[in-house]
């Protein structure tokens, strides 16, 4: 399936593989801890590396929330990007805005070699490209860990914490400082496909590293005897492996989609929730909508999703959910500026505005404010997204 063709998903008539279940037995102290663990604050002159990964399609919608919510939030945090150059890569030039950025690696995706081990342990169902959308995903994700321990290796020092997030995630909410939780992996709970939500990560360098490795550990996993594994299960296979304990939490961010899915969702569809829901989302699939379905229409179709799929927190009308199965609705961006307000409507209308020339000034100055930055020339970047404008 081609990831520039838009496309409508449906799961009403796939169930997971049973072998994503069946493949490992959890291990008895790596369960949901949330109630037994009582989180502290992130200590003062504690330092976070954020590890901000994937393309930058609706980025002009999500960066500028990332930017207010978690970057600025964290004064003593730094910035790593890693992302492949699309015809998208233009607008993070949004990121001038972000307080500290320590590395930017913009690359020319290539095809990933497919070795025996990942072809055992990976599954291509459900997965847009296949296997090799899942190794290019996790390229990027291990991509940033190198990225962050470069770093380290050059100013002799050592985080306390990474998180990690995507670009494509939108934050209604600033990240609390009770995420942070010492000896847990923090996820999200949710969309978790027979494994974990791995759309969001905070931990300790250890176990960050363990999360962070996606590539690399796919060969410990085939020894291990996993098979026919999703992103998701693959994840939580990395931790469980490892020995790393994990914790979800609920967190006020969802994931920007422009697929198109099924309304309303089967038991094993996607329900892509509006922009406005009330609730933390933790990354659920969203857009900018007028909700067609709110308050008591909302638990029958949510009480029907399976539980360890794509199902999200619902209750207390926390979710509004769009009919998502066309094309954004006309007048979408009269939705997103009411919903994120004047700033980030700013923003979202800054990037719709900008030359050719702009964008280059403002590439230009992020280089130089980055003390590692690896891309094809500024001008390419720009002229590849705005020439035709």
């Amino acid at each position: 399936m081609n990831t520039t063709t838009t496309v409508i998903v449906s799961f009403s008539n796939l169930a997971p593989f049973k072998s994503i279940f069946n493949s490992y037995e959890p291990i008895n102290h790596h369960h949901d801890v949330q109630n037994e663990t009582q989180p502290v604050n992130v200590q003062s002159g504690q330092r976070i590396a954020v590890c901000l990964v994937g393309g930058a399609r609706r980025f002009e919608l999500t960066g500028p929330s990332i930017v207010k919510r978690i970057l600025k939030v964290y004064n003593n945090s730094d910035l790593f990007l890693h992302s492949p150059l699309d015809s998208n890569a233009y607008k993070f030039t949004l990121l001038k805005e972000a307080p500290r950025i320590a590395a930017v690696k913009i690359f020319q995706p290539q095809p990933i070699p497919e070795t025996e081990s990942q072809l055992r342990v990976l599954t291509s169902q459900n997965s847009p490209n296949g296997i090799q959308g899942l190794l290019q995903y996790f390229n990027l994700v291990e991509g940033c860990l190198t990225l962050i321990k470069s770093y380290q290796e050059k100013n002799n020092f050592t985080y306390d914490w990474i998180i990690r997030t995507r670009v494509d995630g939108y934050w209604s909410k600033p990240l609390a400082p009770d995420n942070f939780i010492p000896g847990q992996y923090l996820v999200p709970p949710g969309s978790s496909y027979g494994g974990l939500n791995d759309r969001f990560g905070i931990g300790d360098v250890n176990s960050s590293i363990v999360a962070l490795s996606r590539l690399s550990l796919v060969p410990e996993l085939d020894s291990a005897g996993f098979t026919q594994l999703n992103s998701e299960t693959a994840f939580k296979a990395q931790l469980t492996t490892r020995k790393v304990p994990y914790v979800t939490k609920s967190l006020p961010f969802c994931i920007v989609t422009d697929r198109q899915y099924e309304f309303p969702p089967a038991r094993f569809g996607v329900p892509v929730a509006a922009l406005s829901s009330p609730g933390p989302l933790s990354g659920a699939k969203c857009r900018p909508c007028t909700p067609v379905c709110t308050g008591s229409c909302v638990g029958p179709i949510m009480s029907g999703l399976d539980k360890g799929w794509s199902w999200t927190e619902w209750a207390n009308n926390r979710v509004e959910l769009c009919d998502a199965h066309d094309k954004w609705e006309n007048g979408w961006e009269k939705v997103f500026d009411r919903v994120a307000r004047k700033n980030l409507a700013a923003a979202r209308k800054e990037v719709l505005a900008l030359t050719i020339e702009q964008c280059v000034n403002d590439f230009e100055k992020l280089r130089h404010r980055t003390p590692s930055w690896e891309s094809p020339p500024v001008a390419e970047i720009c002229r590849l997204g705005l020439k035709y404008r």
